[in-house]
């Protein structure tokens, strides 16, 4: 299927037809079609895929959508400047029954992770680990049965990771942090444990599927479908630097998000947000605390200003401590002044991107932060990996380069990690 035939777009051009992208169609309901974007480096040894599935809206036909999900027209109070929060276009599924959303998250995550695979030059039979960021889940074993349809083998490790838009630099923080990495509840080292191994880590995120029984008018004009995935060995091909990881209960309920995972919901003084189990001898959960909605809904928001004060000042701090142990870490090498040659932020939307940056510039700290995927919407845990991918091209041996996730609940991860090669 062409390009032509899928997007209905007008302006600036939708990921689709971006050269290099692979266009197919998914024969499930009335087809779903789907974009691909491999990516590799061989100067760092970093590769993978990223990209978007379903029918591609801009800020102008959009609405019809939304006024369809929502039952009822949009009205002027409710509409976003969506592109000066930096997002063109987005990807939606059709209404399909559940039977059929998990068989297309299935085969969506299938191509995703065969993609990554193949970008690297890898085969699915040498990949030693998968770790994937999912806000809602497809199921509940969701890693482990599209691993095994891509050929991974039983004995690799999967980890499912929901800490919503921060799960994907979640995974990567536990992968090379060692502080992370230590899970102490298992009895685990995960830095030691894939160290020199092959890697895969990213965000899967169908929030398409997620916001059908939504009734939030933001949040459905802001999230839309989109994976990425990258592939490296931990140690050798990107080496930790330093970082830092809060989190932060969202008493308020300034985004609200109900969990479709595995978690206690028990909440105590002495107790994490976060709880860590093992599902079988190779299987890994990862489960943040949601504030969730009274309602059952899937998201509530609590209006844009609410996003910023959610995620702005913590989230600065977040980067601040782990900006100082980078310098830090940089005096003990020997080489104090070592600039980040690029910082990949959470594209939650650019106005709270503008003033994480604003912010930084504050305390004097001045990192490169490009806005890189307006063509994609509000993709949660996808849109570091994307992002990483988008400026991967251009990176080089012993470049340095941070990268801030933060998401609801609320969760933040930052590092700052070193390209090999």
């Amino acid at each position: 299927m062409s390009a032509e035939q899928i997007t209905e777009t007008k302006g600036s051009p939708s990921f689709y037809d971006r050269p290099g992208v692979e266009v197919d169609e998914i024969q499930i309901g009335e087809g779903v079609p789907i974009g691909i974007e491999r990516v590799s480096n061989t100067r760092v040894g970093i590769g993978g895929a990223y990209g978007g599935w379903g029918k591609v809206y801009n800020n102008g036909n959009l609405t019809e959508l939304i006024e369809e999900r929502l039952g009822r027209p949009l009205e002027n109070k409710e509409r976003l400047n969506l592109s000066d929060l930096g997002f063109d276009h987005r990807h939606h599924v059709p209404l399909l029954s559940d039977e059929d959303h998990v068989k297309v998250e299935m085969e969506i995550g299938t191509r995703y992770l065969s993609a990554a695979i193949e970008a690297c030059g890898w085969q699915p039979g040498e990949v030693d680990a998968v770790l994937l960021g999912m806000s809602s889940p497809a199921s509940e074993d969701y890693v482990e049965r599209i691993a095994q349809k891509v050929g991974i083998p039983a004995r690799a490790l999967k980890m499912s990771i929901h800490k919503a838009c921060d799960s994907s630099v979640a995974g990567l923080n536990m992968a090379l942090n060692p502080e992370m990495g230590l899970l102490k509840s298992l009895n685990r080292n995960l830095v030691e444990e894939l160290r020199g191994k092959k890697v895969l880590v990213g965000g899967i995120e169908g929030l398409s599927r997620f916001m059908i029984q939504a009734h939030d008018s933001n949040a459905i004009q802001l999230f839309g479908n989109g994976a990425g995935v990258i592939g490296f060995t931990p140690g050798e091909s990107m080496r930790f630097l330093a970082g830092a990881s809060r989190e932060t209960f969202d008493e308020e309920g300034m985004l609200q998000v109900r969990m479709y995972y595995p978690h206690s919901r028990e909440r105590a003084p002495d107790l994490p947000l976060t709880e860590v189990s093992q599902n079988g001898a190779n299987h890994i959960r990862v489960a943040g605390l949601m504030h969730e909605p009274e309602s059952g809904a899937p998201v509530l928001m609590a209006g844009l200003m609410g996003m910023v004060k959610l995620f702005v000042r913590s989230g600065v701090q977040t980067v601040i401590e782990a900006y100082q142990a980078y310098q830090r870490r940089m005096e003990e090498l020997g080489i104090p002044g070592k600039e980040l040659a690029v910082a990949v932020v959470h594209h939650a939307n650019y106005k709270i991107n503008q003033l994480i940056e604003k912010n930084l510039q504050k305390e004097g700290i001045q990192i490169p932060m490009p806005w890189l995927i307006k063509d994609f919407g509000n993709v949660s845990a996808a849109s570091n990996m994307i992002a990483f991918l988008r400026s991967l091209p251009s990176l080089n041996p012993g470049d340095h380069v941070l990268i801030d996730g933060f998401g609801a609940g609320t969760y933040y991860d930052v590092l700052a990690v070193e390209m090999g090669g």
